[in-house]
Protein backbone atom coordinates (compact mmCIF):
# COMPACT_ATOMS: atom_id res chain seq x y z
CA UNK A 1 0.00 0.00 0.00
CA UNK A 2 1.36 3.49 -0.86
CA UNK A 3 2.74 5.43 1.81
CA UNK A 4 0.30 9.20 1.62
CA UNK A 5 3.25 11.91 2.42
CA UNK A 6 2.46 15.60 2.84
CA UNK A 7 4.69 18.37 4.90
CA UNK A 8 1.23 19.64 6.21
CA UNK A 9 1.24 18.16 9.83
CA UNK A 10 -2.16 16.26 10.41
CA UNK A 11 -4.55 18.74 12.32
CA UNK A 12 -2.18 21.72 11.14
CA UNK A 13 -3.74 24.87 10.06
CA UNK A 14 -1.55 25.96 7.53
CA UNK A 15 -3.43 22.93 5.61
CA UNK A 16 -6.65 24.58 6.34
CA UNK A 17 -5.12 27.79 5.25
CA UNK A 18 -3.98 26.44 2.31
CA UNK A 19 -7.26 25.02 1.30
CA UNK A 20 -9.20 28.45 2.78
CA UNK A 21 -6.88 30.16 0.44
CA UNK A 22 -7.62 27.89 -2.39
CA UNK A 23 -11.51 28.46 -2.35
CA UNK A 24 -11.38 32.34 -1.63
CA UNK A 25 -9.37 33.01 -5.07
CA UNK A 26 -11.26 30.72 -6.77
CA UNK A 27 -14.16 33.08 -5.95
CA UNK A 28 -12.12 36.28 -6.56
CA UNK A 29 -10.81 34.94 -9.67
CA UNK A 30 -14.09 33.77 -11.06
CA UNK A 31 -15.71 37.31 -9.86
CA UNK A 32 -12.15 38.72 -11.82
CA UNK A 33 -13.17 37.50 -14.99
CA UNK A 34 -16.76 38.03 -15.07
CA UNK A 35 -16.09 41.63 -14.50
CA UNK A 36 -13.17 42.45 -16.56
CA UNK A 37 -13.87 39.86 -19.06
CA UNK A 38 -17.46 39.34 -19.50
CA UNK A 39 -19.59 41.97 -17.70
CA UNK A 40 -16.70 44.73 -19.69
CA UNK A 41 -14.77 43.77 -22.99
CA UNK A 42 -10.67 44.23 -22.66
CA UNK A 43 -11.28 47.09 -25.76
CA UNK A 44 -13.40 48.70 -22.96
CA UNK A 45 -11.15 48.34 -19.93
CA UNK A 46 -9.03 51.63 -19.30
CA UNK A 47 -6.29 52.86 -17.00
CA UNK A 48 -9.38 55.51 -15.54
CA UNK A 49 -11.66 52.79 -15.08
CA UNK A 50 -9.54 50.60 -13.36
CA UNK A 51 -8.85 53.90 -11.15
CA UNK A 52 -12.37 54.68 -11.04
CA UNK A 53 -12.76 51.08 -9.03
CA UNK A 54 -10.05 50.88 -6.70
CA UNK A 55 -11.36 54.46 -5.30
CA UNK A 56 -14.31 52.77 -4.15
CA UNK A 57 -13.28 51.20 -0.77
CA UNK A 58 -15.13 48.18 -1.05
CA UNK A 59 -12.87 46.98 -4.41
CA UNK A 60 -9.96 48.75 -3.15
CA UNK A 61 -9.98 46.23 0.00
CA UNK A 62 -10.99 43.15 -1.82
CA UNK A 63 -7.96 43.67 -4.33
CA UNK A 64 -5.79 43.94 -1.00
CA UNK A 65 -7.20 41.09 0.59
CA UNK A 66 -6.57 39.52 -2.87
CA UNK A 67 -3.09 40.30 -2.42
CA UNK A 68 -2.24 39.05 0.74
CA UNK A 69 -4.81 35.67 0.27
CA UNK A 70 -2.62 35.04 -2.69
CA UNK A 71 0.85 35.56 -1.46
CA UNK A 72 -0.12 33.41 1.37
CA UNK A 73 -1.33 30.44 -0.72
CA UNK A 74 1.51 30.57 -3.37
CA UNK A 75 4.32 31.24 -0.79
CA UNK A 76 2.93 28.61 1.34
CA UNK A 77 2.54 26.05 -1.55
CA UNK A 78 6.19 26.55 -2.65
CA UNK A 79 7.43 26.17 0.37
CA UNK A 80 5.45 22.42 1.25
CA UNK A 81 6.55 21.58 -2.09
CA UNK A 82 10.25 22.22 -1.29
CA UNK A 83 9.54 20.72 2.13
CA UNK A 84 8.10 17.41 0.42
CA UNK A 85 11.06 17.04 -1.92
CA UNK A 86 13.45 16.98 1.32
CA UNK A 87 13.98 20.51 1.77
CA UNK A 88 15.68 20.14 5.40
CA UNK A 89 18.14 21.67 8.14
CA UNK A 90 19.37 24.98 7.43
CA UNK A 91 18.24 24.62 3.80
CA UNK A 92 14.80 24.85 5.02
CA UNK A 93 15.35 27.92 7.45
CA UNK A 94 17.18 29.90 4.55
CA UNK A 95 14.28 29.06 2.12
CA UNK A 96 11.45 30.20 4.95
CA UNK A 97 13.39 33.32 5.58
CA UNK A 98 13.52 34.15 2.02
CA UNK A 99 10.23 33.65 1.08
CA UNK A 100 8.64 35.24 4.12
CA UNK A 101 10.85 38.38 3.31
CA UNK A 102 10.11 37.80 -0.32
CA UNK A 103 6.16 38.29 0.71
CA UNK A 104 6.46 41.17 2.83
CA UNK A 105 7.92 42.81 0.12
CA UNK A 106 5.79 42.20 -2.23
CA UNK A 107 2.31 42.54 0.10
CA UNK A 108 4.53 46.15 0.76
CA UNK A 109 4.70 47.16 -2.95
CA UNK A 110 1.44 45.86 -3.94
CA UNK A 111 -0.22 47.78 -1.17
CA UNK A 112 1.89 50.91 -2.35
CA UNK A 113 1.12 50.65 -5.51
CA UNK A 114 -3.00 49.68 -4.93
CA UNK A 115 -2.81 53.05 -2.35
CA UNK A 116 -1.49 54.92 -5.67
CA UNK A 117 -3.51 53.81 -7.82
CA UNK A 118 -6.57 54.57 -5.50
CA UNK A 119 -5.49 58.29 -5.43
CA UNK A 120 -3.33 58.08 -2.15
CA UNK A 121 0.21 58.09 -1.63
CA UNK A 122 2.18 58.70 -4.82
CA UNK A 123 4.56 55.26 -5.59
Amino acid sequence: MAERYTSFEPGGRRWLWQRLTAAFLVVVLAFHFFLLHFLNHADEVTFALSQARMERLTYFSLMILFLVTATFHGVNGVYNALVNQGLSGTRKTAVKAILGLASVLLIVQGVRTALAWAGGVPI
